[in-house]
């Protein structure tokens, strides 16, 4: 037993650690930010809100009412499953508070495109909370971090205009799911292997399409994690193993149990989608389409005779029938080849010397190369490459001025989705705020690191004619596409501007790519 005395210096001592406490200005100041982003998040709740919105009700009420045996083939609505198991667990956790809100929000059969305010609200703030996990990874990046490059950090990611358009606007629930993916590098990032590789599992059963860093995570962990000789690096790939497989047999142990495991992996994965989505992703097989497609009328006037093809880019294979008129017919099976070549570097380079600080780059590398060249790739997928590479975009000059284009390309290539003229100052006011804060922000920074160069802050982000006549082509494209186009075409060629714009943001992310891999090659 202590003498009073010592109790009480000790108590003392232990007041003044937790007032002196380095991370308690930090998580004050979060706190603050959050409560600023999430007053925002709830003034866009009226917002326009796309057919994501009735699938994820569906996916409540449909988890809420049925059996798991009939999650995944149940047809009721024509927005059926087709996410991983976690998700529907989560879902079925938020249809539980739902149906108290709520009961029709659950109702399976007389639900269908309910729209009452009890749900908008409902789902609105299920978003807003679930982006709880993101505050909490960012918390956990930047701890350590000067404060500059923190809240600089905070702001790429938390007031991303690209994720409040998909996520609070559009609706979906990017949010949580790329927290996650930044609590996993986190720890891979301070050496926490067996904990990334458990948190990136858990991902994968949330959404599988974050599966295309897999193989950058499972060259990485084998030599960074499984070293120190044989018999302790047996031990160590045995102990990743098991912890991972555990992690997939909670998710679909119960589906496998059932009996549902192919119904599952069949709404997973639905090939027969297409090529390219309904609104073609910026990425190379727009460029592939269109080539294809220019050659085919310049060979036609030629006076070649050109067969019109008579399958669809969007609708999936039909038959043996080809898309293309020129060139050849791009299968599931070949992106999914080209996506595996062109992340090799990366898996070269992390099976040769596998630093931590580098793991956040390969894996956004990765993402990067599945968003160009995989199969039925959605516009938010650019996401996936663009949130993590905000963590590496304060640590130079170069990674800053890359950031500012490539978030700039990723943000303008999303505006499609909010289409209705009264969501179009939201979408440019986002955009325009973001950029300012880019510019201010990475040009305060790094002008203190060349005050022999004052110049620094005026010309850091936009260097060369090309990049300053690419960015001004963003300017020239949306005034043709909102005012030029309908007053001069009216109606014809509704596609036109969309096609413009994909072609052109796809040149950007091609740059992104080529600038990247070149990084990845030169790394030591």
């Amino acid at each position: 037993m202590k003498p009073p005395k010592q109790k009480k210096a000790r108590q003392l001592e232990e007041k003044q650690t937790k007032l002196h406490d380095p991370h308690r200005p930090i998580i004050k100041d979060l706190l603050w930010f959050s409560l600023i982003t999430t007053f925002f998040k709830v003034l866009l709740i009226p917002a326009y809100h796309s057919t994501d919105f009735e699938v994820h009700r569906n996916w409540l009420a449909l988890t809420h009412t049925l059996p798991l045996s009939h999650w995944y083939v149940d047809e009721t609505s024509p927005w059926t499953l087709d996410y991983p198991p976690f998700f529907a667990y989560f879902e079925r956790f938020l249809s539980l508070f739902a149906s108290l809100v709520d009961p029709t929000i659950t109702d399976l059969y007389n639900g269908l495109n309910y729209k009452a305010l009890s749900v908008i609200i409902f789902q609105r703030l299920s978003v807003i909370a679930s982006d709880a996990i993101l505050i909490y990874s960012i918390y956990k990046l930047t701890k350590n971090l000067e404060s500059k490059k923190r809240f600089l950090i905070w702001v790429l990611v938390v007031w991303s205009p690209g994720l409040l358009i998909v996520d609070h606007v559009h609706f979906q629930y990017n949010g949580f799911l790329l927290g996650i993916l930044l609590v996993s590098l986190g720890a891979l990032q301070k050496g926490n292997d067996l904990i990334g590789g458990f948190v990136f599992a858990i991902l994968l059963c949330f959404k599988h399409l974050f599966a295309v860093a897999g193989p950058v995570y499972f060259v990485y962990l084998l030599r960074h994690y499984c070293r120190g000789g044989i018999l302790r690096g047996f031990t160590k790939l045995v102990t990743m193993g098991v912890v991972v497989v555990a992690v997939f047999v909670a998710a679909y142990g119960p589906f496998a149990y059932h009996g549902q495991i192919q119904e599952v992996l069949r709404r997973m994965f639905p090939f027969g989608r297409g090529l390219c989505h309904a609104y073609w992703a910026p990425n190379f097989w727009v460029l592939y389409i269109l080539s294809d497609k220019m050659l085919a009328f310049v060979l036609a006037k030629l006076g070649f005779h050109i067969q019109t093809p008579t399958a669809s880019f969007t609708g999936g294979l039909v038959g043996d029938a080809s898309p293309f008129a020129i060139l050849p017919t791009i299968t599931p099976s070949l992106t999914f080849a080209i996506v595996l070549l062109a992340i090799s570097p990366s898996l070269v380079k992390a099976w040769r010397n596998p630093q931590p600080k580098m793991i956040i780059r390969w894996v956004a590398y990765a993402y990067s190369c599945g968003f160009l060249f995989g199969w039925h790739v959605h516009e938010k997928a650019s996401l996936h490459f663009l949130v993590p590479l905000a963590v590496v975009a304060v640590e130079s000059i170069e990674d800053a001025r890359h950031y500012f284009m490539l978030s700039i390309v990723s943000s303008y290539s999303l505006f499609p989705l909010l289409y209705e003229a009264q969501e179009y100052p939201i979408k440019v006011v986002l955009l325009l705020l973001h950029i300012a804060l880019m510019w201010y922000g990475f040009s305060s920074q790094f002008s203190e690191r060349n005050e022999s160069d004052k110049r620094t802050a005026c010309v850091l982000m936009v260097t060369g004619w090309m990049e300053k006549s690419y960015l001004l082509g963003f300017v020239v494209l949306e005034i043709w596409g909102q005012f030029l186009h309908p007053f001069l075409l009216g109606d014809k060629l509704p596609f036109l501007p969309l096609m413009m714009m994909s072609f052109y943001c796809a040149l950007g992310m091609m740059y992104s790519w080529i600038w990247q891999l070149r990084c990845i090659v030169r790394s030591q």
